[in-house]
């Protein structure tokens, strides 16, 4: 509640007959200059203003914003409510309720630990598509799934009835973000505050990355780390610096044969050109009128993969025109509409704002693109990906030096297969494969030639067929993901095109696995009522389950046959996904290569089976007829799309399906439910476990000490994600992590994903830096040179330092007192808002992280956890300062912290030890001091800000 009115802002606004309080930008000098973002913190601090977190002098900062200027002004931000996925918000309410035990044993009352703010939590991320391309996929992935999570499902129908405030949409429902537009998200707030009935814009933060796909709604939000958003929660503002806002205007409309997703893809790469981390990202201009909101939704999800805090539209007739379509009430669209003309968040097409920087783009001007084999932005033109692809390779593949190759005539078996080249090939046992006659006959090519890192295996299916599999085969085709799954646009041409498909009698390729993930019930909805369900499962895409899936690495296993191929002959295969995340071991551990496309494009590449393909000249295959049909033959035009969303779509729909949201199936509702305000917990369970943070605790912070003696757990090069600190798909087996779970009695094949194992501490622990891709630069010299992949450093607690687990070493320094530091490149930390990253990272005993440059989540997620990122010299990099992370390692300068100072800059020191090359001298340099506000200071002072909020309730 705001106990100070210094602009006298506070006033009434009536819609129909009800008189809602509402505090008015246009008492601010300066509000009718600001984009539309800053408008919407400018209401933010008004409404808040304390004269203790929120001042006048931060308002008068805001209305007198500087748009040519350096962020230098922090403002506290207090977002309307809290958006979790099951993934990152079961570690929340895991520490919410350690919070509890450790509040009362400082004296405090437990029920303070309460949700002073909404917060609603999805469960999305659980379900995996361990069974797809059958009629009961999805309710075997079901059941599997709650087999599988019981336990966590347990503990948050516990937090459901134990937390204020606090709602739970049970599995089987939707993708949290998709849930959110379409649900949720309200645009314009309203709630009773001591009695009198409040107006205020929707704003949230989310523990998922992709919460800006609510931008496109008008709604201001992004995602931050599960340790902010329980700060959050319990009432304290996030910290933040006024931001540069960078103008997009948008001009012309998207061409035919151009998806939303072409569009997307397009921006992010554009804006990773530019660079936006850490701005606001605003869309202004004539085109923003013509670009329907779900490609609005589609460009704000991508918002983290081009880097940006908030990927912004402004409130007009389009959003109004959605809010009716899902069902929201008139009163409640009454009252967008009202406040938003009311306070200047109406969009004026004609005005131009000022901005910090200006982009734009003719949206006639995108074609058909994909996006990597490992990054979102590294954007494809469709016209190149075979060439590219043919490059790319190179970087992948391993080649048999005595795989000999022979071209020759090489029938196939169905009309679907493209005519190609017959490989003998002599593999290593020195067998001869000839294929001809009879046994030619049964065989599928894997697609129309040889390509550069070629390397053929025959593979057999249990059914008898047998087709050649190569490197670069597409083996998983997956329609998954918030992206796109909410944009009725690219989810019906997916549809079309495989109706089309059918009718030319194409199939997708045996070798590919076919997923197709709803990002809510109402796509079921419409593609049953256009029949377009039954085109896809044609094609193999039956629904595998109601959530993230392949996106989060839940693709579950590929065909047996293929995996077990791919890993005996080492194959570099890929995945196309209509999602937003590619990065490396992420999709699946037997897929080294993966692509961003859009959904119909997902459903080409299924029938294409490879990447090693360009859709302009080579054939899908032959219809009925025996004539050629290429993608162009195939591909929905926009007036066939659009009928369909006209005949397919309705209000309705929204309304049945939302009716009930928080209800549940039968298996939710009949779950055995723990009660009582402080969880009991289970010492035996393997997947929720009472967080260490608080362990030892005292209610005065001890000073902060400078770091000395520390040696180096992992150096590491750009673009390491939280994906490679901690990732969230599959437990590999021999992993500290998959060990703990067998002395613990869990089966290999209950080991579940770490993604779901995140109220588990212990496992989690062991999982950080575990991902199978993670390249330690400290591991590189072993193995005669070669790059050891996977999570492994080297163990300097033993004389000879031999190559260990990452996490064996971290026990070992620990018990011994040794700190613990980690070298980095550039972009550290990027993807996901992952707090189990700096969690994981805090756990370890790592006291400082050192890079190029840090992707801005991780980085206060990093100081939430009481870590210092710290960044190089500008220009230089641990290898070119000459280090090699042998090094013992001392920090100067963080004492100042103790005198109220953050330090621009600390000293740090290396110096040889006896594992070091002979002559290496000590190296020093300044690295600059990545504690960006006063408040995030306060956080470190106390060792985190979980620490920092349960002293502050005490």
């Amino acid at each position: 509640m705001s106990t100070v009115n210094s602009f006298g802002a506070k006033s009434t606004l009536t819609v129909g007959s009800t008189d809602y309080e509402i505090f008015r930008i246009d008492t601010v000098p300066g509000f009718d200059k600001l984009p539309f973002s800053l408008k919407v913190l400018l209401e933010n601090l008004l409404r808040t203003e304390d004269g203790a977190n929120v001042t006048k002098a931060q308002i008068e900062a805001l209305g007198s914003w500087d748009a040519a200027a350096e962020p230098n002004t922090e403002i506290q931000f207090t977002p309307a409510r809290v958006v979790m996925q099951d993934f990152t918000g079961v570690p929340c309410i895991v520490d919410l309720a350690t919070m509890r035990e450790a509040v009362t044993a400082l004296g405090g009352d437990a029920n303070k630990i309460n949700p002073l703010s909404p917060a609603e939590m999805v469960i999305d991320h659980s379900v995996i598509a361990d069974l797809f391309g059958t009629e009961n996929a999805l309710e075997r992935n079901v059941e599997i799934e709650y087999e599988r999570n019981g336990e966590r499902y347990q503990f948050l129908r516990w937090g459901q009835t134990a937390f204020q405030d606090f709602k739970v949409v049970p599995p089987g429902t939707g993708i949290v973000h998709q849930v959110n537009i379409e649900h949720l998200a309200k645009v314009i707030y309203d709630r009773d505050v001591d009695g009198v009935l409040r107006a205020y814009p929707d704003t949230c933060v989310g523990t998922d990355s992709h919460t800006t796909m609510v931008n496109g709604l008008g709604v201001l939000g992004w995602g931050v780390g599960g340790i902010e958003a329980e700060a959050a929660m319990l009432g304290q503002p996030v910290s933040m610096l006024i931001p540069r806002v960078v103008g997009f205007k948008l001009t012309g409309e998207i061409p035919a044969g151009v998806t939303a997703t072409d569009v997307v893809l397009t921006i992010t790469d554009l804006l990773r050109k530019h660079g936006v981390v850490g701005k606001f990202v605003e869309f202004y201009g004539e085109g923003v009128a013509s670009v329907p909101l779900a490609n609005r939704a589609t460009i704000g999800n991508m918002s983290p993969e081009f880097g940006s805090t908030a990927a912004i539209f402004p409130i007009d007739d389009v959003t109004l025109d959605y809010l009716r379509l899902t069902g929201r009430s008139e009163e409640a669209v009454a009252l967008v509409e009202a406040y938003a003309k009311e306070q200047s968040l109406w969009h004026d097409a004609t005005r131009e704002p000022i901005f910090s920087e200006y982009l734009e783009l003719d949206l006639g001007t995108v074609v058909p693109s994909i996006a990597g084999p490992k990054r979102p932005q590294d954007r494809i033109l469709l016209s190149e990906a075979k060439n590219q692809f043919e490059k790319d390779i190179l970087n992948y593949a391993s080649i048999d030096e005595d795989t000999v190759e022979v071209e020759g005539t090489f029938p196939a078996s169905d009309p679907g297969t493209t005519p190609g080249v017959e490989k003998e090939h002599v593999a290593q046992d020195g067998v001869s494969h000839q294929h001809e006659g009879q046994h030619a006959e049964s065989m599928l090519l894997f697609s129309g030639g040889p390509h550069p890192a070629s390397k053929p295996v025959e593979v057999s299916t249990p059914e008898g067929q047998r087709y050649m599999l190569d490197n670069g085969a597409v083996t998983l085709a997956a329609i998954t993901s918030c992206t796109n799954t909410s944009n009725p646009s690219v989810m019906i041409a997916a549809g079309l095109l495989a109706r089309k498909a059918r009718e030319k009698g194409l199939k997708q390729k045996p070798w590919v696995k076919t997923t197709l993930g709803p990002g809510s019930k109402v796509v079921t909805d419409y593609y049953e009522k256009s029949g377009l369900d039954k085109d896809l499962e044609g094609l193999g895409f039956y629904t595998v389950g109601y959530g993230c899936t392949i996106c989060i690495g839940n693709s579950g296993p590929l065909i047996d046959e293929v995996s077990a191929a791919v890993n005996e002959h080492d194959l570099a295969v890929t995945a196309v996904l209509s999602g937003n995340r590619n990065f490396e071991g992420r999709i699946s551990p037997d897929v080294k290569m993966n692509y961003l496309a859009s959904p119909p494009l997902v459903v080409a590449y299924a029938l294409a089976g490879s990447m090693h393909f360009d859709f302009e000249t080579d054939a899908l295959g032959k219809d009925a007829d025996g004539n050629e049909v290429f993608l162009k033959d195939i591909w929905p035009a926009p007036d066939e799309v659009q009928e369909i969303i006209d005949s397919s779509i309705s209000r309705d729909q929204f309304i049945k399906q939302y009716a009930t949201v928080f209800d549940g199936d039968d298996r939710w509702r009949n779950l055995p439910t723990p009660t009582g305000p402080v969880f009991e917990w289970d010492e035996n369970s393997t997947y929720v476990r009472k967080a260490p943070y608080f362990d030892g605790m005292e209610a005065t912070p001890a000073p902060v000490t400078d770091i000395s003696g520390a040696r180096v757990l992992a150096a590491l090069g750009d673009s390491v994600t939280t994906d490679h600190i901690s990732p969230a798909g599959n437990i590999k087996a021999g992993t500290p992590a998959a060990q703990y779970l067998t002395e613990h009695g869990v089966a290999q094949k209950d080991f579940n994903s770490y993604g779901s194992r995140r109220g588990n501490h212990e496992v989690m622990i062991r999982g950080t830096f575990a991902n199978i891709r993670l390249k330690n630069a400290l591991v590189k010299a072993v193995n005669g040179g070669q790059q050891i992949e996977g999570g492994y450093t080297r163990d300097f607690t033993k004389p000879e330092g031999p190559q260990s687990f990452i996490y064996d070493a971290s026990m070992n320094y620990q018990a011994q007192g040794t700190p613990l530091v980690i070298f980095g490149g550039k972009e550290y930390g990027s993807g996901s808002s992952r707090d189990w990253a700096a969690k994981g990272t805090n756990l370890l005993g790592v006291k400082a992280v050192i890079t190029e440059s840090f992707e801005r989540i991780h980085r206060s997620n990093l100081i939430g956890m009481g870590v210092v990122p710290l960044q190089f010299p500008a220009g230089e990099s641990w290898e070119s300062l000459g280090l090699d992370g042998t090094e013992v390692v001392s920090i100067s300068g963080l004492e100042e912290l103790n005198n109220g100072v953050t330090p621009k800059t600390v000293h740090v020191t290396a110096t040889p030890s006896e594992h070091s090359p002979e002559g290496k001298q000590p190296i020093e340099f300044d690295a600059v001091v990545r504690i960006d506000t006063p408040g995030e200071a306060d956080y470190y002072r106390n060792g985190g800000i979980l620490q920092y909020v349960l002293r502050s309730l005490v």
